[in-house]
């Protein structure tokens, strides 16, 4: 039986299509297209899940639906120019600390299914530099279609260092989480915790 927050999660797909087709209505394919791929980035964690055989906490479909959420609403509801600069930050954030919380399960998908093995400084260091890097790519990728169709997703260097700011403060926060419960919980019952098993305290 699924928990009834994974409901949550529906709800901001929900969104994002009604968003994509509000797009579609008006003839704004440039915002639909990418819309439609926010839509598919939410159902990878169910693929991946029947593929790999495992069960993420719905906590983290969540935050994916809602980032994403927040990106395309941000375009196509123009959110972003009416609480900006506010929603623009909102929104790296509540990114930053998804993608934190993916790079954290990723390093135990990867010791999950495979030999590899990484020590509590790894693994902290991996969830910032893992945040860090796509934060890059994001504003590397906003600062290309400003150059190439003469959008205004970027507000100069301030706005650039500013969205970097609120995605190092989200790594950090899950990276110092990350470190307290490797020092309390092990890392076998951490896995169990993440794909839906009870856990022990360590003592």
């Amino acid at each position: 039986m699924k928990p009834s927050g994974i409901f949550l999660a529906y709800f901001m797909q929900a969104l994002i299509i009604l968003n994509v087709a509000y797009s579609v209505y008006i003839g704004d394919w440039f915002l639909a297209i990418p819309g439609l791929f926010a839509f598919f980035l939410t159902i990878v964690p169910h693929i991946v899940e029947r593929r790999v055989h495992i069960t993420l906490p719905w906590e983290i479909n969540f935050l994916i639906a809602l980032s994403l959420y927040l990106h395309v609403a941000g375009h196509i509801s123009g959110f972003y120019d009416t609480f900006s600069p506010l929603y623009d930050k909102i929104a790296h954030f509540i990114s930053a600390i998804t993608i934190a919380i993916l790079g954290f399960v990723l390093v135990f998908l990867l010791e999950q299914f495979s030999e590899q093995r990484c020590t509590r400084f790894m693994i902290v260091y991996f969830i910032i530099m893992f945040t860090m890097g796509l934060g890059a790519i994001w504003e590397i990728y906003e600062f290309v279609l400003d150059m190439l169709f003469g959008l205004q997703l970027q507000h100069g260097l301030e706005d650039t260092m500013w969205d970097l700011i609120f995605d190092l403060a989200g790594a950090l926060i899950i990276a110092s989480m990350a470190n307290f419960y490797l020092g309390k919980i092990t890392k076998e019952d951490i896995k169990s915790l993440l794909f839906g098993i009870t856990y022990r305290i360590k003592e």
